[in-house]
């Protein structure tokens, strides 16, 4: 999910061929719910708007299962982290 324009999402999406939609946040609504918005940039910074570096892993009802995300720009979750959590979480549901 990204602030971002639509027009800088469609091109990124193009460039880099993905096979899944790329959601934008308009007014930090969903970064706020969420709980990542990041609060270094207050309304009115040219930074507003910027979510924490993360992962969510949302279900198909909508439901957020599991969460990461990380003060700063510098650090992002470690992608094992984020695969054994998620292992872990569906282990759990098949049972």
């Amino acid at each position: 999910m990204s602030y971002d324009s639509v027009e800088v999402l469609a091109t990124f999406h193009a460039a880099e061929d993905l096979r899944y939609p790329l959601l934008r946040d308009v007014d930090t609504r969903h970064f706020s719910a969420y709980g990542v918005l990041n609060p270094e940039y207050p309304p009115g910074h040219a930074g507003h708007g910027i979510a924490l570096p993360g992962a969510l892993f949302v279900t198909p009802d909508g439901t957020v299962q599991l969460k990461f995300a990380v003060p700063g720009y510098r650090e992002r979750p470690a992608m094992e982290e984020i695969y054994s959590a998620l292992t872990l979480w569906l282990s759990v549901q098949a049972d």
